[in-house]
């Protein structure tokens, strides 16, 4: 029956309540799409068919019946190319910890790729906002003082917001271990704020940004991190028919982030240090610049139908690589392991391989408990993935791609 219908160019339009679904099949697609979506008995109202040329009645009615006999399956968020290019355009998006290394360079690329609505700041260091808004002055910018843990300050700024980035978090780990209430306060009940006011206030999609230090943690701001990602993930349990949904994205450490180990090379090498500390020479990290963590977030805005844990594939990078990169004329020391510090990081571990999905550029962690029927295993723009071996481990330690010092070197002018 799919081979008759791939004669045919057509596009089927289902309107129903409370949600549109909207399926494209194209010559060229027409194997590819999934046909999937969250349809009550009874709710579909009408359908429009443009184009249909010769369509057989048969898959129409397969079509019906397929729907008819999944009431609670999945509302896909697959679109057509020319929408998936306008995600945020006339869109309303707010980015929480806005002032921060990520949140800075995700508005610079929004601004240049998209033409948002609104784009807003959500951040409680009023000095950093200001000097913001000498940069980002563009007509939909807004800048709101506030903190995660003021609930009722989330709820206003959420109003009438489509997506929302939560990148704000306490994630010194040596901060954390000294001030373990404070980390606790931001980065989980701050988590739980954030939640509650998405839902009340009605937005379709927000993203909660993670760590590899939430793997298997071993310090608080990864136990902290790893609280976060599990209620954003079961978050989409008690939605209900509303059309929020959560998703998480973990990546490792970023290229020259604001307390980062880059630019504390780099200011020992001016200051005319005569050696550079490191931990452990074995030490290893995975490594990606900010524009890239920004993009692998837009993707996972598209790909996600809620409840997934999103992680890149990166390189990883040697400790005493990154040192030679950096200031190869200097020596280096070993200080031994800060509290909380890991020798390998962890992105996706062993013990729970069976709920890990890997595709060509990233891999997914499935929830725990599945709120929907979605299949992981193809994405809502219809990459497909399979399911990792038994017992996979994906650590900065194993990685198979490791960056040079040349690498490095070029990554960290």
């Amino acid at each position: 029956m799919i081979n008759c219908v791939q004669k045919f160019c057509f596009c089927l339009i289902i309107f129903r309540n409370p949600f549109e679904l909207i399926v494209c099949i194209t010559k060229e697609n027409t194997a590819n799409v999934p046909i999937t979506g969250r349809v009550e008995i009874g709710t579909v109202l009408d359908i429009y068919l443009k184009n249909v040329g010769l369509l057989c009645k048969e898959f129409l009615n397969f079509f019906l019946r397929s729907i008819e006999t999944q009431p609670m399956t999945w509302k896909s968020s697959i679109s057509d190319c020319r929408r998936r290019e306008i995600l945020f355009n006339d869109k309303s998006v707010l980015v929480t910890g806005g002032t921060g290394s990520f949140g800075k360079k995700f508005i610079e690329i929004l601004l240049k790729k998209y033409k948002p609505k609104r784009l807003i700041v959500y951040s409680r260091d009023e000095m950093k906002q200001f000097e913001m808004q000498q940069k980002f002055d563009d007509s939909c910018m807004r800048y709101f003082l506030g903190d995660v843990r003021d609930s009722e300050r989330l709820k206003r700024a959420m109003y009438q917001v489509d997506y929302v980035v939560h990148a704000a978090a306490i994630k010194q780990v040596p901060a954390a271990e000294y001030n373990p209430m404070e980390c606790i306060k931001t980065n989980i009940h701050g988590a739980q704020n954030v939640i509650n006011a998405a839902i009340e206030c009605g937005v379709k999609k927000i993203i909660a940004l993670s760590t590899d230090k939430a793997a298997n943690p071993v310090n608080l701001y990864g136990a902290t991190k790893l609280c976060s990602d599990k209620l954003f993930t079961a978050a989409n349990n008690y939605v209900g028919f509303r059309e929020t949904r959560f998703s998480v994205v973990r990546y490792g450490n970023v290229v020259g982030s604001r307390g980062s180990v880059v630019p504390f090379f780099k200011k020992l090498k001016d200051e005319g240090a005569e050696f550079l500390p490191i931990t452990d020479e074995r030490m290893t990290r995975f490594w990606l610049k900010l524009e890239d963590a920004v993009e692998f977030v837009f993707k996972s805005f598209q790909r996600m139908y809620g409840g997934e844990i999103f992680i890149p594939k990166l390189p990883s990078m040697r400790i005493m690589d990154l040192a030679k990169a950096i200031a190869p004329e200097l020596p280096t020391k070993v200080i031994g392991i800060r509290p909380g510090e890991k020798l390998h990081e962890v992105m996706c571990p062993s013990d729970i391989y069976y709920d890990t999905i890997e595709f060509e550029d990233h891999f997914v962690i499935k929830p725990s408990v599945r709120f929907c029927g979605a299949d992981y295993e193809t994405d809502a723009l219809g990459d497909k993935g399979h399911p990792v071996p038994d017992g996979f481990d994906y650590n900065s330690g194993n990685n198979p791609h490791f960056l040079t010092v040349e690498e490095l070197r070029a990554m960290n002018p």
